[in-house]
């Protein structure tokens, strides 16, 4: 899908065809949509396909006539009827007519700007339109990271309920999506770094603050990714250890239980010998007498496990 966006008197209108200025945003192109975008923006097909590769990686590129800067973003896949937050490469593209964005899919980081949500955006200014959208990822990532917190906190509520290897199998999920994000975060750490150095850029002033609150905002979200990522292992393992140790009393319980019960079958199976002249053989009372025996030995063997703590 191919969209165009410009910004005229201050407000962003959808175009039917390219104009000088205007926004091109591409989602999950077709082939033939991209070779007409390259074809009318001058810039690499091979580039336009890149940020549809999930494995691609974050850069910033400088060709003659157009920049290239690949970063990761934040979304979410529903899986199982859960959520599961993953990552994904998104290409912006400037040219000397043209800003060009390609993702797999829709994403609320472009939507804020389409939906009119983002304050001082102009299609034409392309050094503070890639800003502003760095910026917003960095937002997103952080929204998503408080949102990662929340649900493992519910999470961590039912375990204390039951401990079930569902909800491990749910926090381990959200520990691999901090990984993840962690990941991201550092290689798009990269790429601000270098437009900050580069002077391929222009920057003005106000697109300099832009950027460096894109990088303490980038940084924020890496540190709270990795303390959440130390908390959540630290609660996995905790857990685990809990439903561990409660294995070992289960366990253990059990194993006094057939103890207990081991005594009546060995003291029945003495006097059940069809053998000559066993004890208590012609007394009266023998059946009895056996009864209250087992039931004392079984006592005193409950007594000596109960002093353990075996139950």
């Amino acid at each position: 899908m191919v969209r165009y966006y410009l910004t005229e008197d201050g407000i962003l209108s959808e175009k039917q065809e390219a104009e000088n200025g205007c926004w091109i945003v591409m989602i999950h192109p077709s082939a033939s949509e991209i070779e007409e975008i390259a074809e009318l923006t001058d810039i690499d097909i091979d580039d336009l396909k890149s940020p549809l590769d999930e494995e691609e990686r974050s850069r910033v590129e400088f060709e003659d006539n157009y920049t290239v800067v690949l970063v990761d973003i934040p979304g979410i896949e529903e899986r199982n009827g859960t959520d599961r937050f993953e990552t994904l490469p998104m290409g912006i593209f400037s040219t000397e007519k043209y800003m060009v964005t390609v993702c797999l899919q829709e994403t609320p980081i472009l939507e804020a700007f389409i939906k009119g949500r983002i304050r001082n955006f102009h299609t034409y200014m392309k050094t503070r339109f890639i800003l502003q959208i760095l910026y917003r990822n960095a937002s997103l990532f952080l929204q998503y990271l408080r949102v990662i917190d929340k649900k493992s906190e519910v999470i961590e509520k039912k375990l204390h309920q039951s401990q079930k290897n569902k909800e491990l199998i749910e926090l381990l999920e959200l520990e691999k999506s901090l990984v993840y994000f962690t990941t991201s975060l550092r290689g798009n750490e990269m790429v601000l770094e270098k437009l900050l150095k580069s002077e391929r850029v222009k920057k003005y002033p106000d697109d300099e603050d832009l950027l460096e609150d894109v990088i303490v905002e980038n940084k924020q979200a890496i540190e709270m990714a990795n303390i959440y990522s130390g908390i959540l292992s630290g609660t996995m393992d905790a857990f685990a250890s809990v439903i561990s140790n409660n294995q070992n009393l289960v366990m253990k319980t059990l194993a006094a239980i057939t103890i207990v019960m081991s005594i009546p079958n060995i003291i029945a199976g003495f006097f059940g010998m069809n053998v000559a002249d066993i004890p208590f053989s012609r007394t009266p009372f023998a059946f009895l007498i056996i009864c209250l025996v087992t039931a004392l030995v079984v006592g005193v063997a409950v007594y000596i496990l109960k002093r353990k703590d075996m139950f």
